[in-house]
């Protein structure tokens, strides 16, 4: 028996169930029935451990789409280096497949009681995003949603694409293609960053009066080699590639070098501007997002939603675009 199936039972969120076996305050004496109606008819037992951290848990919960995209290392440690500062620990929590929404992870840290949760660009429903955060401490990290109920952190992701296309079309650059992730993930509604930086592609584009070309890839820097192969042979070959993040920059330069090219015949352009961009044999041209402020800002945050503060937050962070050899 777990708090998953109380939460079934009673129809709330399993935040909401931790809420009511942790004491918290927020819950409404109806919930407060309800759940425990339920407790009562399964049997459910909460741990000695969660009984023992009601109301005074000292972990904060982060929630991550995958361990394997590097611009999350630097949003973890300036978390981290945040909350070193406090009497809270950091438990990460990552998806189990960047492409599914990453509700368990987030119900996973409610299980373990945590004291408040940052959650990074995950794709979930912004109604289930509002529903958890009444019951648990939140804050969202990269996806742009206005919300009473919790506190945004994102980057400036429609300037970011506006310096990428200008880049490009100072180059001379006419047919550019724009390489990002699957619908579910660019859905205009979901305010997810590769929504935005496909948004300001498409209306880059326009405006110019150009074609838009949209290819999509899996999260990983395979799934944009093997769709990059795909674009690079096809007819009229662009000349520039935007591509929505580093991974999928690093794939199409892969495809690039397989199909005997180089960024001489095909421009190639990333976001996020991970230390492997840096680095000479690489030489991407990135839009650096300022993933330490992002995560410095989002802990402070937190911490000071933990001290008592309700009212919600938005603030969205500078980028800028650093130029190198991918498009040179």
């Amino acid at each position: 028996m777990t708090l998953r199936d109380v939460a079934r039972a009673s129809g709330v969120s399993p935040a909401a169930v931790s809420k009511v076996v942790r004491g918290a305050y927020g819950v409404s004496e109806q919930m407060r029935q309800r759940v425990n109606a339920a407790i009562e008819e399964l049997g459910y037992r909460p741990s000695i451990a969660a009984r023992a951290m009601r109301g005074s848990s000292s972990t904060i919960g982060v929630e991550l789409a995958s361990l394997g995209n590097p611009f999350f290392a630097p949003v973890l440690d300036a978390v981290m280096s945040v909350v070193d500062d406090s009497r809270y620990q950091v438990m990460v929590a990552p998806s189990q497949s960047p492409e599914r929404e990453g509700q368990r992870s987030l119900e996973t840290l409610s299980d373990h009681n945590v004291a408040g949760v940052i959650a990074v660009s995950p794709v979930i429903d912004q109604a289930w995003l509002e529903e958890y955060a009444r019951a648990m401490p939140l804050v969202i990290l990269g996806r742009d949603l206005a919300s009473d109920a919790f506190d945004v952190v994102s980057g400036d992701d429609a300037d970011g694409t506006r310096q990428v296309m200008a880049h490009l079309f100072e180059r001379g650059h006419r047919r550019i293609a724009h390489l990002t992730r699957s619908e579910q993930v660019t859905d205009p509604a979901s305010g997810s960053p590769h929504a935005r930086r496909l948004a300001g592609y498409l209306r880059a584009m326009d405006v110019a009066g150009l074609e838009a070309r949209v290819s999509r890839s899996g999260p990983r820097e395979e799934d944009a080699f093997a769709v990059g192969v795909d674009l690079l042979r096809g007819g009229e070959r662009p000349t520039a590639v935007f591509a929505a993040n580093d991974a999928l920059a690093f794939g199409m330069l892969r495809a690039v070098d397989h199909l005997g090219l180089t960024t001489r015949d095909v421009a190639v352009v990333g976001y996020d501007d991970v230390p492997l961009a840096r680095q000479p044999g690489v030489s991407l041209t990135s839009v650096n997002q300022n993933g330490e402020q992002m995560g410095r800002r989002a802990a402070e945050l937190l911490l000071s939603r933990l001290d008592g503060r309700t009212d919600p937050v938005r603030e969205v962070v500078p980028v800028r675009l650093e130029a190198r050899g991918s498009t040179a």
